[in-house]
């Protein structure tokens, strides 16, 4: 039976992290297009192509405005409640469990990572897993906001202790990182032979400065994404194709099965 060699970087990426004594990915909205969800900033399907995220993901458009802010956060949990993970997620997982990868560091919010079951998992922009009273900070999951948002004409849940608007637990425009999360990230960063970079236009500071990190301490820094980044040039692997397809050909060099 006749097989096809890998690619010189698919190569390159398997050495890598065969060679390493610590792997760590940082994964952006790249990962979950596979799973059926847009990203970002791509043209004509990007979700910011649509909606100027400063009119409703900004925390003063929360604050002015929870009525739009919900309009538009209501139909994108829709949206993401039948979305399952996808086999590049399902690919670090078996890398996990196989101890080739250290950590997951996500700008994601869509749980897909936990959906997999990912174990050391660091959220950088939060979830949408949950939400917090904007007044008294009382918790409260999503799935039970959203069984809620009937009750409300205007469509913004309320706390069912101080009645003030919930919000869901994400890093909204004009918000710092949660400084345990971002600080963990950095820990992992540092002390990485290889940042395996999936899906993510490095342009989001400071989540855009995590590689640099990795390879100012002397480690390795792989980019797997089908856009260009910032941090091309730096790249010890870069492979373009498709997210899922380039993780499972990966895991396929690695022997590895996934679950």
């Amino acid at each position: 039976m006749l097989t096809t060699a890998p690619s010189p970087e698919l190569a390159r990426l398997t050495g890598l992290v065969r060679d390493a004594r610590s792997v760590v990915a940082l994964t952006g909205a790249g990962i979950s297009v596979p799973s059926g969800i847009p990203d970002f900033r791509s043209p004509q399907t990007g979700l910011w192509e649509k909606v100027d995220p400063m009119e409703v993901a900004h925390i003063d458009a929360f604050i002015r405005d929870p009525v739009r802010f919900w309009g538009f956060y209501a139909q994108r949990f829709t949206t993401l409640q039948d979305k399952r993970p996808n086999g590049a997620h399902r690919v670090l997982v078996a890398m996990e469990r196989a101890g080739l990868l250290d950590g997951v560091i996500t700008q994601n919010v869509d749980t897909l990572h936990r959906q997999a079951g990912t174990e050391e998992l660091v959220e950088v922009h939060g979830s949408v897993a949950t939400c917090s009273c904007s007044a008294c900070a009382r918790g409260e999951e999503l799935v039970s906001v959203r069984a809620r948002l009937p009750e409300y004409a205007d469509g913004v849940p309320r706390c069912r202790a101080c009645a003030a608007p919930m919000r869901p637990d994400v890093v909204l425009f004009g918000e710092l990182l949660p400084a345990a999360a971002l600080a963990r990230a950095e820990e992992l960063c540092v002390a990485a032979d290889l940042l395996l970079c999936i899906g993510s236009s490095l342009e989001v500071h400071p989540v855009a400065s995590l590689p640099l990190l990795t390879h100012g301490a002397g480690g390795a820094v792989a980019i797997v994404t089908q856009g260009p980044t910032p941090l091309d040039q730096l790249a010890a692997a870069r492979l373009h194709g498709d997210v899922e397809q380039e993780l499972l050909a990966l895991a396929a060099e690695l022997g590895l099965e996934q679950r």
